[in-house]
């Protein structure tokens, strides 16, 4: 496709991105619309990635020639799934708000996805149109139309205007807009932020429905909501572009959970959620998850088959999980592999050897974390690496013994924090488990216990903080995720509260909190009054048989190991 006559560079001014082989153009998609300028919108999809990699997983573990058009429609199955909120890892409805939705919205439909994606927006929630819509959905409001007109626009949203067109359509067909003064009243939506435009339409859209003999108070109201599409509402369109891939990538969750998250590990980073938490809910799923090895893994995750047939039985961890550890390292171990007499001659540095020892990924060669750490520590910096201490036995070469060592074996929760370090998660235990009696003798319970408590009653959990988020919309509102060995607890922090325990939000890694069950449904909050930072805790508690996986406080002189929550739309 030519865009322009010249080379771009002779037209716009052109900077390197920060990730590699990436640029970036700096002018403001308003400057080019001003000038003329073909401005054309491509929305690199990371779930595009990890669905493609899925199907092919599929087609080569189980035979099944899927792609976007081919998944099976409509499967109740997969919508039931939705409807419980069980969507860590889907596209679109994976974050703290749209859990929180689906089962109140319960989508049984495609059409119902569109408006899931669609609903959950700075727009349609500063316009009021979130409550209004479940209410009619529910069957606890009538749905009623001023017009045969509007009830043409807004039928299939029961009456609430969820969608730019909508906005568009209600300005032709019940205030008077032409075609071009809706597109005009599109754009104004579309630049609220920067410019105000959008007031400039409200005496036109007001007098012109109660010209048009609607209650001024409707107008009103019916502006009202069009001013939130200003905060970013989604055209229909592209909602519906959107959905798809929620479906199809809650399909393959639901029906495929060991693909699915197989394909998400390899399509990383992306979305919400970390590895762990991925792996975590995987395993929930019942899936078999096997560590990293250096005898069995590839720098991706794999799906390893069954003795007899094809059908996949476990999920393992790809040398990609190993903090640190260098593409070119494993390349070198990828092409050794399977030959003994050129396997410890790979050349790979110690540096990488003792990354994949702190990993724990020679245990199929019967080295654990300890042993294979010494015999690394052990190699003469001049000589050639060996990969395996077993290859230098099989080629016959004559090295300098190793004594004999008794090394002490590691504790359960030395194990588990070595873990953390090297690969953000352990497949052994939760710290939290190594934790349990502590927390009780505190007065923390875990976070599963939350089920169980009435509606406005108060609680107290503790957990690892996997996320923070506080979107704009929020009004200073912070949301928190907690997980302990069995569950997640969600929190709600007022901005009040925040204000009081900011240091505890932001820089926990341990956080316990006391406050207020909210019920609605199946959605369970905490409405956090008093947090307290524990890190210290999992920082402090090595020498004791625990783990001190997660960044936060540590005494002087001590590792801290840095496995961050993710805290997106924070500001």
């Amino acid at each position: 496709m030519v865009i322009t006559r010249t080379p771009l560079c002779e037209v716009v001014p052109i900077a390197n991105a920060a990730m590699d082989d990436r640029t970036v153009i700096e002018w403001d998609k308003d400057d080019l619309d001003a000038l003329g300028i073909l401005k054309i919108d491509i929305l690199a999809l990371g779930m595009l990635t990890c669905i493609r990699k899925a199907f092919n997983l599929i087609e080569s573990h189980h035979g099944r020639r899927l792609n976007l058009a081919t998944v099976p429609k409509e499967d109740p199955a997969t919508y039931e799934a939705l409807s419980r909120a069980d969507s860590i890892g889907v596209f679109q409805v994976e974050s703290r708000a749209q859990m929180g939705m689906l089962p109140r919205l319960r989508p049984q439909c495609y059409y119902d996805l569109v408006i899931q994606v669609a609903i959950v927006r700075p727009g349609p929630i500063q316009g009021d149109m979130v409550h209004p819509y479940l209410r009619r959905r529910n069957g606890e409001e009538t749905v009623t139309y001023p017009s045969k007109e509007l009830e043409e626009v807004l039928g299939k949203t029961k009456g609430v205007p969820l969608f730019q067109e909508q906005a568009m359509k209600i300005a032709i067909v019940a205030a008077g807009f032409t075609p071009g003064e809706a597109d005009a009243l599109r754009r104004a939506m579309a630049t609220f932020r920067r410019t105000g435009q959008i007031h400039g339409f409200r005496d036109k859209f007001i007098e012109g429905m109660v010209a048009r003999h609607y209650e001024r108070g409707f107008a009103e109201r019916c502006f009202k909501q069009i001013e939130g599409f200003a905060d970013y509402g989604f055209p229909e369109s592209h909602a519906a572009s959107f959905a798809h891939l929620v479906y199809v990538s809650a399909w393959l969750k639901r029906h495929y959970p060991m693909v699915f998250a197989c394909a998400l590990l390899n399509s990383q980073p992306m979305g919400f959620y970390a590895p762990a938490q991925i792996v975590r809910d995987a395993r929930e799923h019942g899936v078999a998850v096997r560590s990293v090895d250096v005898t069995f893994s590839e720098w991706d995750c794999t799906l390893e088959s069954q003795v007899s047939g094809n059908h996949p039985e476990a999920l393992r961890l790809g040398f990609r999980q190993i903090k640190g550890l260098p593409p070119l390292a494993v390349a070198k171990i990828l092409e050794a592999r399977g030959n003994p007499h050129i396997l410890w001659r790979a050349g790979v540095a110690r540096s990488a050897l003792e990354t994949l020892a702190r990993a724990d990924a020679f245990l199929s060669l019967g080295l654990d974390r300890r042993a294979a750490l010494w015999a690394v520590r052990g190699l003469d910096d001049d000589a050639p690496l060996p990969l395996f201490s077993f290859a230098e036995q099989r080629c016959g070469d004559v090295l300098a013994p190793e004594p004999e060592v008794a090394l002490p074996a590691m504790s359960l929760g030395e194990a588990v924090a070595d873990d953390y370090r090297a690969l953000r998660m352990s497949l052994r235990a939760h710290p939290m488990a190594l934790l349990r009696s502590r927390m009780a003798r505190m007065g923390y319970a875990p976070c599963r216990m939350l089920d169980g408590v009435a509606h406005d009653r108060l609680a107290a959990v503790a957990g690892l903080v996997t996320c923070r988020q506080r979107p704009g919309t929020a009004k200073g509102t912070v949301f928190v995720t907690l997980e302990d060995e069995d569950a997640i607890a969600n929190l709600i922090v007022w901005p009040a509260v925040f204000d009081r325990f900011r240091k505890e939000v932001l820089g926990s890694g341990l956080l316990a909190v006391r406050g207020r069950v909210q019920r609605e449904g199946k959605v369970i909050h905490l409405l956090a009054d008093h947090l307290e930072d524990l890190t210290t805790l999992l920082a402090g508690l090595e020498c004791d048989a625990y783990p001190r996986p997660f960044a936060g406080r540590t005494p002087r002189g001590r590792r801290s190991i840095g496995i961050a929550a993710d805290s997106h739309d924070f500001h």
